[in-house]
């Protein structure tokens, strides 16, 4: 292996990485955002109790993410805390109030406790999927990053139409993607009315995905530049379509499990596309994008720490992945509810 390959090599861990946090704690945002949508107490901590097992496993991908970036690319990882340090102060507060959420909820039995902290848990995981959304959007359309590695932009310019619209977009697959969990993780009546809502939420996220591509092909050009020099590329648009009509179909047929297979294999492809339209920059620069943007060349670590931390990282994601398995495996099935349940 070429050492020249490493900074590259790292990118995969890196974007692997985020693939396994975006699909397993999207659909615990996505079951968050639908809290308040149960009809009776009973449905909620049903909802809460659907992720209970695996939902503060799920966000350990989270930290993978940030020590992945802050070994791997260390100067990517300064610049990139110093841009956006008021949305990950946010989204750090959205990760302590859901986990507060989850966890005080059913400690006392009353109603208006009970109630206010879904309402939290709710607008908690509203607030952080979109702030994700807006955080992509602005590491696809870029920030005003000078020759300097400085930005001289304000908290406002993270909130473009651009944005926004990429906001909007992650909350209705993130809905769509918790959706189809609860549908596979409960039975009965709300089982049926589950069914009935993932029709909607597919169509809602469809739009908003159709309205991302026309924006992003009209408003960002460049993200298109690795297609155009490598059709081929185009093979991975083509099999996020059909994942993502897959889903419907595998609903109607009964089969829970591929239907969540198949959402979770669209955010995959999704974040794929997202990975070559942007390969190799890191931040782009809204200043000077060709000589003011930050590369994983530029802020890849030594090819001596980047071997390390590679062989480290090949003792320890496994570990995490098998770990999760376990959990998954032990607590798979219908939920349940008992003494010692949320």
């Amino acid at each position: 292996m070429s050492e020249s390959y490493l900074p590259v090599i790292w990118f995969l861990v890196l974007c692997a990485s985020v693939v396994f946090y975006t699909v397993l704690d999207g659909f615990d945002l996505g079951v968050g955002m639908l809290q308040l949508f149960g009809k009776t107490d009973k449905e909620r901590r049903i909802f809460l109790n659907a992720i209970g097992p695996v939902w503060d496993g799920n966000e350990v991908w989270l930290v993978i993410i940030g020590g992945a970036t802050f070994a791997g690319f260390p100067a990517a990882y300064a610049t990139i805390c110093s841009v956006f340090y008021i949305p990950i102060m946010i989204l750090l507060m959205g990760i302590i109030f859901r986990a507060c959420a989850i966890e005080f909820r059913s400690k006392v039995e009353s109603k208006t406790w009970r109630q206010a902290w879904d309402i939290i848990f709710c607008v908690s995981s509203y607030v952080m999927t979109f702030l994700f959304g807006v955080l992509l959007a602005n590491l696809v359309q870029g920030v005003k990053l000078g020759a300097d590695g400085e930005f001289y932009g304000t908290f406002w310019d993270f909130f473009t139409p651009y944005s926004i619209l990429i906001g909007l977009t992650g909350v209705f697959l993130f809905i769509m993607h918790g959706t189809i969990y609860l549908f596979m993780k409960t039975e009965g009546e709300l089982h049926n009315r589950l069914r009935e809502w993932i029709p909607h939420s597919i169509a809602y996220f469809c739009i908003f995905y159709f309205l991302t591509t026309v924006a992003t092909l009209i408003y960002m050009p460049h993200m298109a530049d690795s297609i155009r020099e490598n059709p081929w590329l185009l093979l991975i648009a083509f099999f996020a379509l059909l994942v993502i009509a897959n889903i419907p179909r595998e609903v109607f047929r009964g089969n829970d499990w591929y239907a969540f297979l198949s959402s979770c294999l669209s955010i995959a492809l999704l974040l794929a596309l997202y990975a070559v339209g942007t390969f190799p920059n890191i931040l782009r620069s809204t200043i000077d994008p060709k000589t003011h943007s930050m590369t994983i060349y530029d802020a890849a670590a030594s090819d001596t720490t980047l071997t390390i931390i590679l062989i480290i990282a090949l003792i320890g994601v496994p570990l995490v992945i098998a770990y999760g398995f376990w959990i998954y495996r032990i607590f798979r099935g219908k939920v349940t509810l008992h003494e010692a349940s949320y």
